[in-house]
C-alpha cells in the first residue's frame, strides 16, 4: 500500500479557488529530506504530512523548497481530510501537535473553525528598498510581525495593481509580506494579498497565518473583534476571523479536488 494524499482547495468555497493543499496521512515517522522531496513534486504552496499519535496528529507543512513554522489552509486541508477519510468522527476536534504549539480544529455548520496563535505587528522603519521591490509609492503603515511584514497601503486601487520585485523582495529577512487595504467591498472588512518568494512561493493565494496578524491589526483599527477578509490574489479566498487576545480563530471552508497515493 502507498501513501495516501489528497489535494484539498482550502479557504474556498468552490474547487478551484482558494489555496490548494496536499496532504499526506502517514502511518510511520518520515525522513525530512522524503518530505521535502514531496512538497517539491507536489510543487503547492504548502504540503502538510499528518501522523497519529495518542492525543492528536503531529502536523508539519513544507513549501517546495523549504519547512514552515506555521500555516493556515493546509491545517483547514489536514482537518477536512481528517473528517472526510473517517480518520475522525465529524464531531471530534482535530488536534495538531506543531512548531507553534497546539493547533486545533473544529467543524461547525459546514465550516472549519482553526484555533491559532495571534501575531501582532509592531511598527517598524521600512527597509530603504521596499516601496519599489513591492511595487508601491508610498505605504500608510508598516509592521513586523513575528513572521512577516504588513504594508497597509492608501488606496483599493494599489492592491491589484502591485507587481512585486520577486528576487529582490526573497533577499529581505522575512518570511512573506502582508499587503493590506480597508475593504470598499461591503460584504469585507478588509483585502490583502501576500508575497513569500523567500520560501519558494511568489503569491500565496490564500494565508491563513497572515490573517493571524491582519485579525489583530484591523481589529485594532475598525474597533471589531469579528471580521471577514478577503485575499485578492487570481484564485481569492475569503477568510473569516475572530481575534481573541493572545489567539486568533480563523474560519473557512474546503474541498477536496483529488486524492491517489505515493508510491
Amino acid at each position: 500500500m502507498g501513501i495516501p494524499f489528497y489535494q484539498v482547495d482550502a479557504f474556498a468555497a468552490k474547487a478551484f479557488t482558494g489555496n490548494p493543499a496536499a496532504v499526506c496521512l502517514l502511518q510511520e515517522e518520515a525522513e525530512e529530506q522524503w518530505m521535502q522531496s514531496v512538497a517539491a513534486e507536489m510543487n503547492l504552496s504548502e504540503t502538510a504530512f499528518i501522523l497519529p499519535q495518542s492525543n492528536g496528529f503531529d502536523l508539519r507543512w513544507f513549501t517546495p523548497t523549504t519547512e514552515v513554522d506555521l500555516c493556515g489552509h493546509a491545517t483547514l486541508a489536514s482537518a477536512h481530510v481528517l473528517w472526510n477519510s473517517g480518520c475522525l468522527k465529524r464531531g471530534d476536534t482535530a488536534r495538531f501537535h506543531t512548531r507553534s504549539g497546539l493547533l486545533t480544529a473544529k467543524l461547525r455548520n459546514g465550516w472549519v473553525e482553526l484555533d491559532f496563535p495571534s501575531t501582532p505587528v509592531v511598527p517598524v522603519e521600512p527597509p530603504l528598498e521596499l516601496s519599489d521591490l513591492v511595487g508601491i509609492i508610498v505605504p500608510k503603515y508598516v509592521g513586523q510581525s513575528r513572521f512577516d511584514l504588513l504594508i497597509e497601503l492608501n488606496d483599493v486601487g494599489e492592491l491589484s495593481e502591485l507587481n512585486p520585485d520577486y528576487v529582490g523582495l526573497s533577499r529581505l529577512s522575512v518570511r512573506g509580506f502582508i499587503v493590506t487595504v480597508q475593504s470598499d467591498i461591503p460584504e469585507y472588512d478588509f483585502l490583502s494579498r501576500f508575497f513569500a518568494p523567500a520560501t519558494g512561493v511568489q503569491e500565496d493565494p490564500v494565508t491563513g497565518s497572515a490573517h493571524c496578524a491582519l485579525a489583530p491589526y484591523w481589529a485594532e483599527k475598525l474597533g471589531k473583534k469579528e471580521m471577514i477578509g478577503f485575499q485578492a490574489s487570481s484564485r481569492g479566498g475569503e477568510v473569516k476571523v475572530k481575534y481573541m487576545g493572545d489567539r486568533v480563530k480563523l474560519i473557512g471552508q474546503a474541498i477536496t479536488v483529488m486524492h491517489g497515493e505515493l508510491a
